[in-house]
């Protein structure tokens, strides 16, 4: 009691201190509030308190007059923008009042260590506003140096001209395609609601942040966040707040000729909290709504600010002229001019400096969490052991030798399954040893197999949940997915149908971008699905995800090299995976244990000619490995030898060194067949000038699977006759 009251009276001095600034007024009615708060409520005058106790940050900065500390971020993004000559000044001058606010008086973070996992998430959807994020986090104490605002957009520096996660300390996730950072959030939203419900006792609060948005006029058109926004109005994530910069200005010009939407009465109808009408331009104003929007935890919010749109700069603000392009040099001296900043550029004063920086109540903040962590831990220790390790991103230390054992047990059963079905049992071996394994379907589980014995619905039962039930939102379900993983703690795959990746795309492209850990899991992979037809017949699909740099595409020949897929994305945990699967069954394989190991090098001699040389090389994937395997034998009793390769991953196998490739694909070997139901273009730097490919190069058809294969050319007969080609054609 006795420390309350000194820490009380040390604000109040704090405070007198203030009052011979232009603040006066304000802080004499915020001590009030002060004081009139009652201590249990974990909030300072409905100012974010957190358990910590603290008065609110800003307390110790009413010195800096308010309007000049949102001028920095004005000043630093109009300048950065102009030496670049290039960027999006108009956003970073229309929200840097909001962000001004927010940093300084709400926003729990520790510049020192961006990778606190109690931090609160600040995610720029509108990321073409990137200055203002690179701004706020140089002004208020990251390791992002001056330097690199002046090198804004220019190779190697830190400051790309979209936020990028692994390129800068506090980007929180890669934003640019419009809506996906909302997205994003939704799953950080989300990952920290299942977090805090399983790891948080009566006793300890461990989990306890909060995610913002910036959000613009563009991501609310994008069709994504209707899938995003509508999820997370479902799950209650009551600890999102989203800030609409309701400027009415895109790159056309003025929205109202086509966007006229009542978005407050759309997001009511997603059972969101809406606070309207704030002045995006008031601190009093903004607080206000920041403080309605945390006082209650049951639903997101989304704070609608009118801003004016590169604010301060008096001859372009409010129209599309200053939305993405330089001001100019006469425009930005009459902004100066205008906003009362006569600072050369990137010059910073000393005040302004101090009434931004955050390192030192940063570091407190930490300091205390980390004293209830280690009591916590203390109290819990098998659940902080958990916990530590999935935040870390750890999997069991054991995790590789119960990969070899799921696979010898996977080949000891010689049954028919399909590969959606032998994924289904690869998440029985796995999940019971992977608490952090989240999951769930666009709608399909039952036809993805994407559940298994032990998957639990996360919104019934958030402290168990590991299962999400996403409907029919395959590009928000991704983008989710993108943000659970970015969050820590979990390891999240998604399903649908393969063709339906294409409702996804930008989102999978964006988990390799970013990149992020997760797992895309995409079934009914070809023609082989059959009477549904061509409109979901996956042909490019396959080809078009390989195209994607840094995503691990596994298309799997039966369970065995399923679960070695399994194995590869669990294992994966800095880049993605897609994994491509059958609906009808396929033939077990027979291996050595050899062969077993080799599997996670993408491509690997699956069978060879009994004896004498090897005449032809049959390569493979998928469902068309057993025709590859029928063809060699029959081959075989013509005196031909066929040497056939599996390759579930070809990319993976051609990062392989060059010594293994030759092994496998022998160089002198020209006789070469490919064979693949999808477009036949992917298979030319396997087969050479002389080889053929198996494929399909046009639309399928409504028809039974087994017929459609004959129709389409996928027989062992085709194979046989290809081999034949090859091998004249090379003689």
């Amino acid at each position: 009691m006795h420390s309350q009251i000194l820490l009380q009276v040390s604000d109040f001095l704090q405070v007198c201190v203030a009052l011979v600034s232009r603040q006066a007024a304000r802080a004499i009615i915020l001590w009030a509030v002060y004081l009139l708060a009652p201590a249990a409520s974990g909030k300072m005058g409905g100012f974010h308190r957190r358990r910590f106790g603290r008065p609110p940050e800003f307390m110790t900065k009413l010195n800096a007059d308010r309007f000049q500390l949102a001028n920095a971020v004005r000043a630093l993004s109009m300048d950065a923008v102009e030496r670049a000559a290039s960027g999006h000044p108009g956003m970073p001058m229309g929200m840097a009042d909001i962000v001004e606010v927010l940093f300084n008086d709400y926003h729990k973070h520790n510049p020192a260590n961006p990778d606190w996992w109690d931090r609160d998430r600040f995610v720029v959807s509108n990321g073409h506003g990137s200055m203002l994020l690179y701004s706020v986090l140089h002004l208020s104490g990251y390791d992002l140096p001056m330097k690199e605002l002046e090198n804004f957009r220019q190779l190697h520096s830190a400051t790309p001209g979209h936020p990028e996660f692994a390129d800068t300390p506090g980007v929180e996730t890669t934003t640019g395609p419009l809506g996906q950072g909302l997205a994003n959030a939704v799953g950080m939203a989300l990952a920290e609601k299942l977090l805090a419900a399983r790891f948080n006792t009566d006793e300890h609060t461990v989990i306890d942040h909060r995610t913002w948005v910036f959000a613009g006029d563009g991501c609310l058109m994008e069709g994504i966040s209707h899938e995003a926004c509508s999820l997370a109005g479902t799950f209650g994530l009551g600890k999102l707040v989203v800030f609409y910069d309701d400027n009415q200005i895109s790159i056309d010009g003025d929205t109202d000729g086509w966007f006229t939407d009542n978005t407050p009465a759309r997001f009511r109808a997603y059972g969101w909290r809406v606070i309207e009408d704030v002045d995006g331009h008031s601190p009093e104003a903004i607080s206000a709504a920041i403080d309605q929007a945390i006082a209650a935890d049951d639903r997101p919010v989304l704070i609608c600010c009118k801003t004016t749109i590169g604010f301060g700069a008096p001859n372009k603000a409010g129209t599309a002229d200053v939305h993405g392009a330089a001001l100019g040099e006469k425009e930005i001296a009459a902004a100066r001019k205008q906003l009362g900043w006569p600072h050369e550029p990137f010059v910073i004063p000393d005040h302004i400096r101090a009434g931004w920086d955050a390192r030192e109540r940063g570091a407190e903040t930490e300091r205390r969490w980390q004293k209830v962590w280690k009591a916590y831990s203390s109290a819990n220790p098998a659940l902080a052991r958990e916990l530590e390790e999935r935040m870390n991103g750890g999997l069991p230390a054991d995790f590789d030798s119960l990969a070899d054992d799921v696979l010898a047990h996977m080949q000891a059963d010689d049954s028919t399954v399909a590969t959606r079905k032998a994924s289904e049992m690869s998440l029985e071996a796995f999940g019971p040893h992977l608490p952090a394994l989240i999951g769930g379907s666009a709608d399909l589980s039952g036809s993805n197999n994407t559940r298994w014995s032990g998957s639990v619905d996360a919104r019934e039962n958030p402290r168990e949940g590991n299962y999400i039930y996403y409907g029919v939102r395959e590009f928000g379900m991704t983008a989710i997915v993108n943000g659970l993983h970015l969050h820590g703690g979990f390891i999240a795959y998604s399903g649908t149908f393969l063709v339906f990746s294409d409702y996804a795309r930008n989102a999978v492209r964006m988990s390799a971008l970013i990149p992020a850990g997760t797992i895309h899991v995409y079934t009914h992979d070809s023609i082989g699905l059959g009477e549904d037809g061509p409109t979901h017949q996956p042909v490019e699909h396959l080809t078009s995800l390989r195209l994607i740099p840094g995503l691990s595409v596994w298309r799997p020949a039966d369970k065995v090299e399923t679960a070695a897929a399994w194995a590869a994305a669990i294992a994966r945990r800095d880049k993605p995976t897609a994994l491509v699967l059958t609906r009808q069954g396929l033939p077990h394989q027979p291996r050595s244990s050899a062969q077993l190991d080799l599997i996670r090098r993408g491509g690997y001699v699956l069978a060879e000619p009994a004896d004498g040389p090897i005449d032809v090389l049959i390569m493979a994937s998928g469902s068309e490995v057993g025709l590859a395997v029928e063809a060699a034998a029959s081959l075989a009793e013509e005196g031909v030898g066929a040497r056939v390769v599996s390759m579930p991953n070809p990319d993976l196998f051609l990062a392989q060194d060059e010594r293994y490739r030759n092994e496998v694909l022998p160089t002198d070997v020209t006789a070469r067949v490919a064979v693949e139901a999808g477009v036949s273009l992917y298979w030319h730097q396997f087969v050479g000038n002389c080889g053929q490919i198996i494929g399909i190069d046009r639309f399928g058809a409504s028809a039974p699977a087994a017929d459609l294969f004959r129709e389409f050319g996928f027989s062992t007969k085709a194979v046989i006759e290809a081999a034949r080609k090859t091998l004249a054609e090379t003689a």
